[in-house]
């Protein structure tokens, strides 16, 4: 059996005369608009390696992914949109503020004055049980009330001399504010004087029986207690 057999000379010289016509065809199918062979398809032609063939003319500008993808420059990434940021939470609505209250009334001051009489026994500056029990009611009026003062006048009938009674009813303004003050009156709103037999309430005749006389004087044996004051009006 003969072998045909060819020499590697032989070889290279065939492999060369047909990259040569390969050449020829896709030389007349490229345009020079690209730095790569192309046949008559349109295709990139490759070598055995599958390497492109770039023609003379070839530049890194021409390079094309298929072949040169190192050189290709890389597209710019998208940039990512901004992150918006999260609505804020709205707001409450806001509070009406609550209405004004309508000013309190005014509270009404009246004056308050109140009396009483305590009566006492002749040439005596003892008070007697029936003219406590006047005092008393009076300090029971006393409450509630913002005292101011308390003014205690004794008086005397016209027995004896002027400046015996002028301290007899000194003596008695002062038993009054004694017992004013044991009740619970503050001393020093308690104002007293004397006033002797100046200012009587009953005039009586001149009498030959003395206890007649005395009897008959007897509502000028008295102490004048007023209480002033003022009060609050609701």
């Amino acid at each position: 059996m003969i072998k045909n057999l060819m020499k590697p000379s032989t070889l290279l010289a065939a492999s060369a005369i047909a990259l040569s016509a390969l050449a020829t065809n896709v030389s007349a199918q490229n345009t020079g608009t690209t730095g790569y062979l192309v046949d008559t398809r349109g295709a990139v032609v490759k070598d055995a390696f599958n390497l492109c063939w770039r023609t003379g003319y070839w530049s890194p500008a021409m390079a094309i992914a298929e072949c040169d993808p190192d050189l290709v420059p890389k597209p710019r990434p998208t940039p990512r949109p901004a992150a918006t940021p999260p609505k804020p939470a709205p707001k409450p609505p806001a509070r009406k503020p609550p209405a004004p209250k309508p000013p309190a009334p005014k509270p009404v001051i009246e004056k308050v004055t109140m009396a009483a009489d305590a009566l006492f026994d002749f040439d005596k500056a003892v008070i007697k049980p029936d003219a406590k029990g006047k005092l008393d009611d009076l300090v029971g009026k006393i409450k509630g009330v913002n005292l101011e003062v308390v003014i205690a006048i004794g008086h005397t009938d016209r027995i004896g001399s002027n400046a015996y009674n002028m301290k007899l009813s000194l003596r008695r303004a002062n038993s009054v504010k004694a017992y004013l003050v044991s009740k619970g009156i503050p001393a020093n709103r308690i104002y007293t004087e004397g006033k002797g037999e100046k200012q009587p309430v009953k005039d009586c005749p001149r009498m030959k029986d003395s206890k007649k006389l005395i009897a008959c004087l007897a509502p000028n044996r008295r102490v004048d207690v007023e209480m002033v004051g003022t009060r609050t009006k609701k």
